[in-house]
C-alpha cells in the first residue's frame, strides 16, 4: 500500500531555483519511487491570507504554479496535483479545527511568529485571523487527504507538530478518526539569493524562475555579488564570499568547481568569465525544464485538464474524509 504524501505551494508567484533544489527534485523522486500517492495543492486560499488585496495576482499564478510542476516532472498521472479552494471540505475542516486551537497557541508557534513579524508592512499590529490562523487550514489540507507524509522544511516543523495537536485533540474527544502525519525533514538547503540575502523571492529581485529566458539568466548573473574585494581581474579573490562561486557548486561539475575556485584565489581567473561560464550552465541545466513549459504555455487547455482532473479526484477523497469526520462528531443527522 502506497503512502499517501501530501505536500504544495502557495501560488503567489512562479517558481524559483531555490523551490527546485529545496523542494521540486525532491518530490519527483519521491513520486517515481513508487513507495507513495502524491496530493499536490495549490494552496492558493492560503496565498490569500497574505495577498487578500491581490486577488489577481493569485488567480494568475494557480496556472503559472501548475506548469512549473509540470515542467520540472510532476506527473498527473502519479500525483494528484489539485486547486486549495475547489475543496470545500477543507474549509469545512477548518471550521471544526478552529474550536480545538487557542489563539495563544497559535501566536506561540514559531514559524507563525516568524512570518508575523516578516509581514509588518502588510499588517501592522493588527495580524488578520485568516493569517494567524493559517496553521489550522494547513491541519485541514493534510487531514482531509488523510496524508501519511509530509516533506518539510526545518522551519515548517512547528506548523507540523500543530497539526499532530490538532489530531490527537480531535481524536480524543470524537474517537479515532483522523490520521496524523509524519514530517520528513528535507536535506535540501535554502538557497540565497543572487545578492547573498538568505532568503530568494521576487519582492527581493534576486531569484531566477525556472521559466526564465537565456537572456534573462545572463543578465541576472551578471549582476551577481562578488568578492567586493577584488577590483581587478588578476586581485586574489575568495570564493568562499562570492555568489557566482555559490552558484556554480549547484550547476557546475565538481572538477570545474575546483578549477573555477583555484583560479579564483591565484587572481587568474576574472569575474566576467566566471559569471558568463555559470550562466552558460544554469541555462543548460534548466533547458529541459525551461522547453516542457513551453509545452504547456502553448497548450493552456491541458494544463486546466489536469487541473480539473485532479481537483475532481482530491474532491472525491475529501468528501469520503468528511463523511468519517461528521459520523464522529455526530453531525450526520440524515444518514
Amino acid at each position: 500500500m502506497k503512502k499517501r504524501l501530501i505536500t504544495g505551494d502557495r501560488p503567489t508567484g512562479r517558481l524559483h531555483i531555490g523551490h527546485y533544489f529545496g523542494s521540486l527534485k525532491k518530490r519527483v523522486e519521491m513520486q517515481n519511487s513508487g513507495e507513495y500517492d502524491p496530493y499536490i495543492l495549490i494552496a492558493d486560499v492560503q496565498a490569500l491570507t497574505d495577498n487578500f488585496n491581490n486577488p489577481e495576482k493569485v488567480h494568475k499564478n494557480v496556472r503559472e504554479v501548475a506548469m512549473d510542476y509540470l515542467s520540472v516532472g510532476i506527473d498527473p498521472q502519479k500525483s494528484t496535483i489539485y486547486i486549495q479552494s475547489m475543496i470545500p471540505e477543507v474549509a469545512e475542516l477548518t471550521v471544526f479545527y478552529s474550536n480545538l486551537v487557542t489563539i495563544a497557541r497559535l501566536q506561540r508557534n514559531p514559524t507563525v511568529k516568524t512570518e508575523i513579524a516578516q509581514k509588518k508592512d502588510l499588517f501592522g499590529e493588527s495580524v488578520t485571523y485568516g493569517f494567524l490562523g493559517y496553521p489550522v487550514s494547513q491541519a485541514a489540507d493534510i487531514t482531509a487527504f488523510e496524508g501519511e507524509v509530509v516533506p518539510v522544511g526545518e522551519d515548517q516543523l512547528p506548523l507540523i507538530e500543530q497539526c499532530h495537536e490538532i489530531v490527537r485533540k480531535f481524536n480524543s474527544i470524537y474517537g479515532d478518526t483522523l490520521v496524523e502525519p509524519k514530517a520528513v525533514l528535507s536535506e535540501a538547503k535554502r538557497i540565497k539569493g543572487l545578492d547573498g540575502n538568505e532568503k530568494m523571492g521576487k519582492s527581493l529581485g534576486n531569484a531566477i524562475y525556472l521559466s526564465d529566458t537565456p537572456e534573462e539568466i545572463t543578465k541576472k548573473v551578471m549582476s551577481a555579488v562578488t568578492d567586493p574585494n577584488r577590483i581587478r581581474k588578476d586581485d586574489l579573490g575568495n570564493p568562499d564570499i562570492c555568489m557566482v562561486a555559490y552558484y556554480h557548486k549547484l550547476f557546475t561539475p565538481k572538477e570545474e568547481v575546483d578549477t573555477v575556485c583555484a583560479e579564483c584565489r591565484a587572481g587568474k581567473r576574472g569575474c566576467v568569465a566566471c559569471k558568463k561560464q555559470l550562466a552558460h550552465n544554469i541555462i543548460e541545466t534548466l533547458r529541459p525544464i525551461r522547453e516542457k513549459r513551453a509545452y504547456y504555455e502553448a497548450r493552456p487547455e491541458e494544463v486546466d485538464r489536469i487541473l480539473i482532473e485532479g481537483t475532481t479526484k482530491a474532491q472525491k477523497v475529501a468528501k469520503e474524509t468528511m463523511k468519517k469526520v461528521k459520523k464522529a462528531m455526530k453531525l450526520d443527522y440524515f444518514e
